[in-house]
């Protein structure tokens, strides 16, 4: 069910090298998931997240002047984030704070942790090999959660347990994160603080979808 008085976000974040549109709903009556950036596989990751995640998404990214697959992975993530903030601003940060999960992937076994808490922080340990996977630097991967945990005001915690095929690893990564989200992200009466509210005092504004 929908969180009380929410309304869906619709953002667009705009760079020198991209422009991102967005539309999320963290709390859907009906979803859909499509992610187009030109990217195979950052298309895939970001739509597995946003799947186990149970949100709508609808995202598109556009270069406005090719460099490289940096600035599509990053800026996505960075608005993916900010538009996650906005809506948590709507609902006064009351959520269940916390989620985490433990996901296989064949021989691939990830941990993702997650504290929405309005303390951005990253601690990405994945151990890829490859260069790229499906158009996309591997290197992008830990920077991807990286940037939404900045954006967002979360503290996110991803590690590879075992595993050798890198696109099992990261796949159980985004899913592992995408559950964890879903988790830390559902509607509460009173966030779990002593100090009785985790609401940060950064505000970042967004359109509300009318």
């Amino acid at each position: 069910m929908p969180a009380a008085g929410t309304r869906p976000i619709r953002l667009r974040r705009e760079t020198k090298e991209t422009r991102v549109d967005i539309l999320l709903d963290l709390w859907p009556q009906q979803r859909r998931v499509r992610v187009d950036t030109g990217i195979g596989f950052l298309d895939h990751m970001v739509e597995t997240l946003a799947y186990y995640a149970g949100w709508h998404l609808e995202a598109r990214v556009e270069e406005t002047r090719r460099i490289d697959d940096h600035h599509v992975a990053e800026d996505l993530m960075l608005a993916l984030g900010n538009a996650i903030h906005t809506l948590l601003d709507q609902i006064g940060w009351s959520i269940a704070r916390f989620g985490w999960a433990i996901i296989p992937m064949d021989e691939a076994l990830v941990l993702a942790s997650i504290d929405a808490s309005g303390r951005p922080g990253a601690w990405i340990n994945l151990g890829l090999t490859r260069e790229t996977i499906g158009g996309l630097a591997t290197e992008n991967i830990p920077h991807m959660l990286s940037s939404l945990a900045a954006s967002s005001h979360m503290t996110i915690h991803v590690e590879k347990i075992r595993g050798e095929n890198n696109h099992h690893i990261a796949e159980a990564a985004f899913k592992a994160t995408g559950i964890a989200l879903n988790q830390a992200l559902k509607p509460a009466k009173q966030p779990p603080s002593t100090k009785g509210t985790i609401k940060p005092k950064t505000t970042i504004t967004g359109k509300p979808e009318t």
